[in-house]
């Protein structure tokens, strides 16, 4: 049983409270929106003579080019590619790189959704949209480029971590690493106006962000790593972490996907840290085999072919156990639910009368206390569905691993 919650934990918890309450009644978001969002655009409208003039050397190769490396730093790239880190012996740089871009992802799309800026205008810009992935991100805000901004967090990180890493790395090799990872951030920027995907000052606000983020997380990252792997009330204080951050994210002037991309890493996090917590010793700890070192190469393809198809099933199946057991919940709660696209026919009613409230009963009048509204209930179902998965990459996997002795 999970010890009584320390002090932090519940000034962390009170403040994040207090950040939703106050910046509700002070209607902080829309205040920001308004003083920024105007310069934002100017700028945007501004630099779209730049971005006619850098989209004059299209060409068929150049298009797919720059296509291709969005797609290799795109979050369904790092979706698919940190199990494989996970299977491969890495768990540390694994589950410091999820948290990392659950980090990336909320900070970015929370300014994306607080500022609403527009992304260049189409046309006069021709944007290039290869993937359906890509198609979702046009359809989002564009300050800051989420492209830009990861890039430096996620390849910056990466590059630390091997340069710290084992034997001390000679200035050469540090030279080289830096020289990749510069040329990689500058080609996504370069890449993502060529795109029409972005203008100028959206790229300059993706680096500048991610420097701070990574610097940030380079500070605190021994510590979250401490209290995942040997903390008190790691799982209970997640859950309540992840359910607050649900609150506080800012409503953008019209919907956009970044709160579902929110929704989904959220619940990749809380995923990977419950199972990680409760696996650690078994799976993920600094003695077990690595790849390319003790763990031999067919054995990782055999922990692949196993691992891929099962974290698919249990993506499958929390999907459709969250659509049965969410509704349910929250009709015995009365907290009244809408859904946008898992449960079509679920429609919410939106004029609830205080006289009503005299009939709930005991767990529905605490639940009244809160706002009288409408909640998607799509958005619990996909926090379901990715914890799931993100759990089975930690622990039901892993489990399977070692009674098929891979």
């Amino acid at each position: 049983m999970e010890a009584s919650i320390t002090m932090w934990q519940a000034v962390a918890l009170s403040s994040a409270l207090g950040w939703i309450v106050a910046s509700s009644l002070m209607s902080l978001t829309t205040r920001v929106r308004s003083l920024v969002r105007p310069w934002v655009t100017r700028h945007v409208l501004a630099e779209t003579a730049l971005i006619l003039r850098i989209q004059s050397l299209h060409c068929e190769s150049l298009d797919k080019l720059f296509s291709v490396v969005s797609c290799v730093v795109s979050v369904p790239f790092y979706t698919g590619f940190l199990p494989l880190l996970f299977w491969s012996g890495h768990s540390k740089l694994a589950r410091q790189m999820t948290l990392l871009m659950a980090f990336c992802d909320y900070i970015g799309n929370s300014i994306k959704d607080t500022v609403s800026a527009p992304r260049p205008s189409c046309p006069p810009v021709r944007r290039v949209t290869a993937t359906q992935d890509e198609k979702e991100n046009a359809m989002e805000y564009g300050l800051p480029s989420s492209h830009a901004l990861n890039t430096v967090c996620l390849s910056g990180y990466l590059l630390h971590y091997v340069l710290t890493s084992g034997p001390e790395k000679d200035l050469a090799t540090t030279l080289i690493g830096f020289t990749l990872v510069s040329v990689l951030v500058a080609l996504i920027g370069i890449g993502r106006i060529y795109l029409g995907m972005h203008s100028l000052i959206d790229i300059a606000a993706g680096i500048s962000v991610g420097l701070v983020i990574l610097a940030f997380w380079l500070l605190v990252r021994g510590y979250v790593d401490d209290f995942i792997i040997s903390g008190q009330n790691v799982t209970s204080f997640w859950a309540c972490l992840s359910f607050l951050l649900f609150f506080a994210y800012p409503t953008p002037e019209f919907p956009t996907p970044s709160f579902e991309y929110h929704a989904a890493f959220t619940g990749v996090a809380f995923g990977i840290v419950s199972g990680v917590q409760q696996t650690y010793q078994h799976f993920h700890n600094e003695g077990v085999p690595r790849i390319f070192s003790s763990l031999p190469l067919m054995v990782f393809l055999g922990r692949v072919l196993i691992g891929i198809p099962t974290i698919l099933v249990v993506k499958f199946c929390s999907k459709a156990l969250a659509k049965w057991l969410l509704p349910v919940v929250c009709n015995t709660l009365g907290i009244q639910i809408r859904s946008s696209c898992y449960i079509p026919s679920l429609k919410g009613n939106e004029n609830i009368k205080k006289s009503d409230i005299k009939q709930l009963g005991y767990l529905q009048r605490i639940v009244s206390i809160f706002p009288l509204k409408t909640y998607d209930v799509d958005s619990g179902i996909r926090f379901i569905q990715y914890a799931g998965l993100a759990w089975s990459v930690v622990d039901l996997v892993p489990s399977l691993f070692s009674h098929l002795n891979l």
